[in-house]
């Protein structure tokens, strides 16, 4: 079994003998299953139920890996990593870690690391792979301290070169590829919005979209903030139309070759986000074989409920 918690130093001698290595040319053939003419609906759930046979985790118990399972999420701006991610982490009783959150605690301190993502960022650099890399490690050997076990990334690795030094650090079981139609996409990002007291995300969109031939019709009510939020609702300064479609096409750009990277080794599994929150969570749980779970942890709180109240 992969050590998925090593020293920092390790870590970063693992990184650097990855970047250096060289592709070695080794490329699987993947053969594209065809539509059927069934409609899209149909099609998408056939290809679900075949993606799903195909992966040993989805059959297999999760007990059975003797570790907590170690899977990545991926997908474009908006279509709900975050959402999803984290609420399968609570469920598989995983840590859910988001680059962007590790950053974002890491400035907050004077650390040398701090100083160095701020050099970067204010310089409108990419931030360096090997500090990116030194963030994960410290939160996984914290975390390994502290007993935990397995995790679920949030948007990373967003390049081949950090695929392949994830792979040496860890084994990675599975690779959730999120996707949602552009135009659904860009309506739910025009309408995210942030309390700026409580820091609570909210969405005021409803969206309807119709459907075709090659896409399925979209109903997504919106999550809209309690009455104390309202007042002090913000919107993200890049959250305009402009932005949002540049940053589409600069992810779709970047993204296919890690999720090329993934698919030859048989990890990615391609899922079509078409619905709100509660029609989409469930046809991720049946996908990923976890209802029964689902369920179990839901009788569970119930009867922690009835407790407390009786």
């Amino acid at each position: 079994m992969t050590v998925v918690v090593r020293s920092s130093r390790l870590w970063i001698s693992a990184f650097r003998r990855a970047v250096s290595k060289r592709r070695d040319g080794l490329e699987v053939v993947q053969q594209q299953q065809q539509r059927a003419s069934l409609g899209y609906a149909a099609a998408v759930r056939e290809e679900e139920e075949d993606e799903y046979q195909e992966y040993p985790w989805a059959n297999a118990g999760l007990e059975e890996q003797g570790r907590g399972v170690q899977w990545v999420f991926l997908g474009c701006p908006g279509v709900g990593k975050g959402t999803y991610a984290s609420r399968l982490a609570k469920l598989l009783q995983v840590p859910h870690i988001a680059m962007g959150d590790l950053v974002r605690q890491e400035l907050s301190y004077a650390t040398p690391i701090a100083k160095q993502l701020k050099s970067a960022m204010s310089q409108g650099q990419l931030l360096p792979d090997e500090v990116i890399f030194r963030l994960l490690s410290k939160r996984l050997e914290h975390g390994a301290s502290c007993g935990e076990s397995g995790f679920i990334l949030d948007g990373f690795p967003r390049t081949v070169n950090q695929a392949k030094t994830l792979a040496e650090l860890a084994e990675i079981d599975m690779v959730m590829n999120l996707k949602l139609r552009d135009d659904v996409l860009v309506t739910k990002c025009l309408g995210r919005r942030i309390c700026a007291e409580c820091g609570g995300n909210f969405n005021l969109a409803q969206i309807q979209a119709e459907g075709s031939a090659n896409s399925p019709a979209i109903f997504m009510p919106p999550l809209l903030p309690p009455p104390k939020c309202l007042p002090k609702m913000t919107i993200r300064a890049d959250d305009t139309e402009e932005v949002v479609r540049t940053r589409l096409r600069l992810f779709y750009e970047e993204s296919k070759p890690v999720e090329d990277f993934y698919r030859k080794q048989g990890k990615l599994l391609d899922f079509e986000v078409a619905g709100g929150i509660p029609e989409t969570w469930q046809r991720l749980l049946t996908v990923l074989n976890l209802e029964e779970k689902n369920a179990s942890q839901s009788q569970l709180r119930d009867a922690s409920r009835k407790k407390m109240t009786a």
